[in-house]
């Protein structure tokens, strides 16, 4: 998957396209998406092809995602003030859950719309459907190819991105059942299609979404194993144990820790260099670039402190 990359640093510096020509780029994408969802609702009701209205509703959900990530994208860019201290670098990840939530709930209603015509067939017609189908399928293609650089580097994007492949297998689809209406009148394709759209889609979101609502919940990076960190802090010459510790993402690519490290006594008049060791050690090994260390005297330290987060009282 794309979150893969291990990018270190802050918000826009890993960045490799010009803020405002990604913006640009998605700009066009979202006119482009509107333009076609008007075409294919026409051509759906026009046809008779529920096929073609799912495909539709589909492309406005791109065309809804492709908003949400261009306010998202200038909303995170923001500089962080008093009140939002950490930045507004979430609004990215805000947005892309937003985005796999509408998603969920539009392939629940094609899927269900789907059964329901395929037990109750109606009439078609084969080549609005081929003709509209081919027009969506470029579309999504020129959209794709604009937001492809940019899904790279944010999941809000990659979010909107993912929306659009979907879409072109779903336009590839609608082509095929309305080839088979023309070639052998078989209208029953037309809602197995619709029901294949919604399943896709689910499958889809299902491995992208577990990473959005685990950087909400401040879990751990899903790259960085929490006890490896820990135990690399403990091998820093003068640190006796780490505990306390906190390990998540500020925002996508970004990883953060706080900890209360436990300097050995003989090792105290040297406390900040040991912190600063440790503060290297994580920079470079680990790409955590955000870390807050409080440090401990071996002989006045938390006792039974838990190693992850903080006990309850």
């Amino acid at each position: 998957m794309a979150h893969q990359h291990s990018h270190t640093g802050h918000g826009q510096h890993h960045s490799h396209i010009d803020p405002d020509a990604g913006d640009a780029r998605v700009a066009w994408a979202i006119g482009v998406n509107m333009f076609l969802t008007v075409s294919q609702v026409i051509g759906g009701i026009i046809s008779g092809s529920l096929a073609l209205i799912a495909d539709a509703l589909h492309n406005f959900s791109d065309a809804v995602a492709l908003i949400i990530a261009f306010f998202a994208r200038k909303i995170a860019r923001r500089p962080a003030d008093a009140r939002m201290s950490f930045g507004y670098g979430r609004a990215e990840v805000v947005a892309a859950l937003v985005n796999y939530t509408t998603l969920i709930v539009l392939s629940v209603y094609l899927f269900y719309e789907g059964v329901i015509r395929f037990f109750e067939p109606e009439p078609i017609n084969g080549w609005i459907m081929v003709w509209i189908a081919a027009l969506a399928l470029v579309v999504d293609l020129v959209t794709a190819a604009l937001t492809y650089a940019l899904a790279k580097e944010s999941m809000n994007i990659r979010a909107a991105f993912i929306h659009n492949v979907a879409d072109a297998l779903g336009s590839v689809a609608v082509i095929v059942a309305g080839t088979a209406v023309i070639l052998f009148g078989w209208t029953w394709v037309d809602p197995v299609v619709t029901i294949l759209i919604s399943v896709y889609i689910m499958w889809h979101v299902k491995s992208e979404i577990g990473e959005t609502i685990r950087i909400l919940m401040l879990g751990a990076p899903l790259d960085l194993e929490p006890e490896q960190v820990a135990a690399a802090i403990e091998e820093t010459e003068g640190v006796a144990e780490v505990h306390h510790m906190h390990l998540w993402s500020m925002q996508e690519r970004q990883p953060a820790l706080t900890a209360h490290l436990v300097i050995d006594i003989d090792a105290w008049q040297k406390a900040e260099e040991v912190r600063n060791s440790v503060r290297l050690t994580l920079l470079d090994r680990f790409g955590v670039g955000h870390a807050t260390l409080e440090l401990e005297q071996a002989d006045r330290a938390c006792v039974g402190s838990s190693r992850f987060g903080h006990q309850e009282e």
